[in-house]
């Protein structure tokens, strides 16, 4: 039978058992002073083959991890990025990170995601958030904002170093990496004037805010360069937002454009999750894709070669896009550039597939 005592001795070795090793635990084991230990793992500094395999032996038997906070407070790094995306449901952010991480894992580097939702006041609480954090740099792939685009002012003149995905800043010092998504609007409209269709509309991003996205401006110059006029009712969407469209955009812009007088016969949606809503819509209404309507989408997520019927839409080099602003900001961080604002924009590609026939 256990006491109270003997479960309180016992409680007492579980508490130090699961004690996580110190440097100093990892010295003692591999027969060296701490300044050794530490110049073994680090591999700074002279340490013979001999010690340094006795250190990382000691090490890995323990179980032994750095004290992150102590090195920070030594070296002031953190060797931590912040990314900013309007959400994580879509594929895009998830290819968009996996080219991101791949770059900072190699050079020792965490990451750390916010997301801005559709609330312009917590994409600036997260800018805000990783500044106080001290990460030593940013990636902010939102949409811009107003609001948003002066804290990113304000962390320029602080000194942090960062790089926006598809949004274009003149901000000094703060490089930018695109897709050319005006190309790849107009593109994708031209092969749907080609294919006869002359109603065109657009869904994901409201009237009032239209002008602001490339990806609009792509499809009006389209529209223009054919003789076509732009009708406003055919632009339906959310306000202005630093987050993606969704299905649920999707499917309440073309219910919305399906109920117009005269409803487009081919509608081009800001973003493949758009034109997945808009699919689902079009067939809850009876009406045949592509027969009754061709639809379009844009980012070519892997979902769009899957649906019914497969989507035409325009392919950007995401995960490319991703790794190309980590290297601009690993300059940034160590150094190795302190020139003038850096600005790369990649080229996209039509993929066309079933959603888009002849009329």
């Amino acid at each position: 039978m256990t006491t109270g005592q003997d479960s309180f001795k016992v409680n007492r070795r579980s508490a130090k058992a699961t004690r996580p090793a110190t440097l100093a635990d990892v010295a003692r084991v591999a027969g060296v002073v701490a300044m050794t230990a530490s110049r073994a793992l680090n591999q700074s500094g002279y340490v013979s083959q001999n010690v340094r395999q006795r250190v990382l032996k000691a090490a890995a038997k323990l179980e032994y991890r750095p004290n992150m906070v102590a090195r920070q407070l030594k070296s002031q790094r953190l060797s931590a990025i912040g990314v900013l995306l309007p959400d994580i449901a879509n594929p895009f952010s998830t290819e968009l990170v996996s080219g991101v991480k791949q770059v900072f894992d190699e050079s020792g580097y965490s990451t750390f995601i916010a997301l801005s939702s559709r609330s312009v006041e917590q994409e600036t609480a997260s800018l805000r958030a990783f500044a106080d954090h001290r990460v030593d740099g940013l990636i902010v792939a939102t949409r811009g904002t107003a609001m948003g685009d002066e804290v990113l002012r304000n962390l320029a003149r602080q000194g942090i170093p960062t790089v926006t995905i598809g949004r274009p800043v003149k901000i000094a010092g703060i490089d930018s990496v695109t897709a050319d998504h005006w190309q790849g609007a107009f593109d994708v409209v031209n092969h749907l004037i080609s294919l006869g269709h002359s109603r065109i509309g657009f869904i994901g991003i409201s009237p009032a805010d239209r002008l602001s996205l490339r990806r609009y401006q792509g499809y009006a110059a389209a529209l223009e360069q054919a003789g076509i006029a732009v009708t406003p009712a055919y632009t339906v969407g959310p306000p202005e937002a630093p987050a993606f469209a969704t299905q649920e955009d999707g499917f309440d812009g073309m219910t919305r454009l399906a109920d117009l007088k005269r409803p487009p016969t081919a509608v081009f949606a800001r973003n493949d999750f758009a034109a997945i809503g808009a699919l689902r819509a079009a067939h809850k209404l009876g009406l045949r894709v592509p027969q009754d309507v061709a639809i379009a989408g844009f980012d070519n997520i892997p979902l769009a070669a899957f649906t019914t019927p497969p989507l035409t839409t325009v392919e950007q080099p995401i995960a490319q896009q991703g790794s190309a602003a980590a290297k601009f900001l690993l300059d940034r961080i160590e150094k190795r550039y302190t020139g003038t604002a850096r600005k790369l924009c990649m080229p996209c590609n039509l993929i066309v597939r079933e959603s888009t026939t002849a009329i």
